[in-house]
């Protein structure tokens, strides 16, 4: 396995590794867990080769946010995806990515409305310009992301066909079931900043949305059902609840009743000093 932080070396290597066939990219800001292994290996599965990005993009966090505390283990990630059998790590400094007088944004509207669009101001135009200069960079066939952040995907994905590329093509965007804990929290690094109370009070939030779909699925009032998995939230320990809505799968438009269409219910609340997100699958009447 190679780590390269370099775009000239790693324009080459990618050059190479491409004489064996296919290449599947799997970004990450580092801080691997066992979410971001599982990517790997499902990449491991169609391609003939892996690259995981490694990079903490300053453009997707505002000022308030945890970039300083934001964790850093290059060393300890590299060891876990060479044993996954990953063949480079691309690990670019910030003027790598981002060379002085870098001055292009990328903005993708509709999708990256409201929900963590609304609470992160600029988020989503940091993740897109971001993942676009790595599709570029790297030029892989296939790239692969978690839907435990579904709203980054749908993102990714309109601005992949937006902008007409093709490594990879909005259909090769690859999106993985969300890893979960054995009590249904939803694996994430800033899980690492919750106390030992905090993080068993956490699991309230998979077991809420849980009791939300099924009151949705049957259904009750979608409002009601929502205001009720609020106040579980606050009563299992949560201190606020930015948002919890069910909204169509593809487009993210809110939903008032569900129908036939895919929905996802998606949340965002805060513990501690961690903001967790997650989403689940809501089935319509036909599904």
């Amino acid at each position: 396995m190679q780590t390269i932080a370099k775009l000239d070396p790693l324009r080459s290597t990618v050059t190479a590794l491409r004489t064996d066939g296919r290449i599947a990219l799997v970004p990450t800001m580092g801080a691997l867990h066992e979410g971001h292994l599982t990517l790997v290996r499902e990449a491991r599965k169609h391609a003939a080769h892996v690259v995981v990005s490694i990079f903490v993009n300053p453009r997707q966090f505002s000022a308030n946010e945890d970039l300083d505390a934001y964790p850093r283990q290059l060393e300890q990630d590299c060891a876990l995806l060479e044993k996954e059998g990953v063949s480079l790590v691309w690990a670019p400094t910030g003027a790598a990515m981002y060379p002085q007088g870098y001055a292009t944004n990328i903005s993708v509207s509709g999708v990256s409305e409201g929900l963590c669009g609304g609470d992160r101001p600029g988020h989503f135009d940091g993740v897109a310009t971001v993942v676009c200069k790595l599709f570029h960079q790297v030029l892989p066939d296939l790239a692969f992301f978690g839907e435990k952040d579904w709203q980054q995907l749908a993102v990714i994905r309109r601005m992949a066909r937006d902008l007409d590329l093709t490594r990879p093509f909005a259909d090769a965007i690859v999106g993985v079931q969300t890893v979960r804990e054995p009590d249904g929290l939803a694996m994430s690094s800033r899980n690492a900043y919750l106390s030992s109370q905090e993080r068993a009070q956490a699991a309230t939030l998979p077991r809420a949305m849980k009791a939300a779909i099924g009151e949705i699925e049957a259904g009750k009032d979608i409002a009601a059902s929502l205001g009720t998995l609020e106040q579980s939230l606050i009563t299992g320990g949560f201190a606020s609840v930015d948002y919890a809505e069910l909204r169509d799968a593809d487009t993210l438009a809110p939903l008032q009743t569900l129908d036939s269409q895919p929905a996802r219910l998606l949340v965002a609340a805060r513990i501690g000093k961690a903001r967790l997100i997650d989403n689940m699958r809501v089935c319509g009447k036909n599904h």
